[in-house]
């Protein structure tokens, strides 16, 4: 039917889009600091955004750089563990864990590759492992040492500040849960959360000679376990100063295969959950 005069001229209205000045009953003022622009130029290139949505490129780069930047979280936070591990290995060139002392008794120098010695301090190192049991460490007096778990976190010094005060004596090491009997008296008992444990000590060199410091460390020094206390083992002193061995840890992907390793030989309580 033909449409009158009449009829167009009451049609309803077309209806516009409300402005962006419209005000609803329930408009929302909305901070621009919190708004999602549509580009933001940044250190990982062009982030593009439509409505607050990423583009699959911005998606895909903002993905990368969270995994970057786990990457490099784990890599700072768990160095201490493949530090450990690295200083283990070293010490193990040597000779077997808890029988092998490496003393650099004529000092050190640049063939030994590890972290913060000096030239100046005689140095002895012993990697404790309490998997078969608790450990007793019979310290010599006038050293300056302490024993850090697989973690390297602090379990306890040992001579001039450590509950010897230096006038040495017996510490007993014990294992992550071990419920067994302990000893009341004699030791210095301690406890870690790890059961392989870094344990190194300082002499000191006496009218610019470091032998008696040495002598001290192999007359006094001994690691041997609680069950064989009145037998003890002898011990392996090695004199590692002028020999090549490597104590640091890596700096590529084998990093992430050292703290693997420290992850699973531990306990899962050794570390928070998170960085585990």
């Amino acid at each position: 039917m033909k449409t009158t005069g009449t009829m167009a001229a009451t049609k309803a209205p077309a209806q516009t889009a409300p402005t962006t000045n419209t005000k609803m009953k329930m408009t929302t003022d909305i901070p621009a600091a919190i708004t999602t622009p549509d580009k933001v130029e940044t250190c990982l290139g062009t982030l593009k955004f439509f409505d607050g949505f990423p583009d699959d490129a911005t998606v895909e780069k903002v993905y990368d750089n969270l995994d970057f930047q786990r990457g490099m979280q784990a890599f700072l936070t768990t160095m201490p563990g493949a530090s450990a591990l690295a200083t283990r290995e070293g010490i193990r060139t040597f000779g077997p864990d808890n029988q092998t002392v490496i003393v650099s008794e004529t000092l050190m120098d640049s063939k030994t590759l590890l972290f913060t010695a000096n030239t100046e301090t005689v140095y002895a190192y012993v990697w404790l492992d309490t998997k078969s049991g608790p450990l007793v460490i019979d310290a010599p007096p006038g050293l300056l040492g302490l024993i850090d778990d697989f973690w390297f976190h602090y379990v306890t010094d040992i001579g001039a500040v450590g509950p010897d005060k230096g006038k040495g004596g017996k510490y007993l090491l014990l294992p992550p849960g071990y419920k067994g009997d302990v000893p009341k008296e004699g030791y210095f008992v301690v406890r870690s959360r790890t059961f392989g444990n870094y344990f190194g000590v300082r002499g000191f060199l006496v009218n610019g000679d470091p032998k008696p410091a040495a002598e001290n460390f192999k007359k006094g020094l001994r690691v041997y376990p609680l069950a064989r206390a009145e037998n003890p083992p002898p011990m392996n002193f090695v004199n590692y100063s002028g020999k090549a061995f490597n104590t640091i840890h890596a700096s590529d992907f084998t990093f992430f295969e050292e703290v693997n390793q420290v992850v699973q030989e531990e306990p899962n309580d050794a570390l928070d959950p998170e960085t585990l």
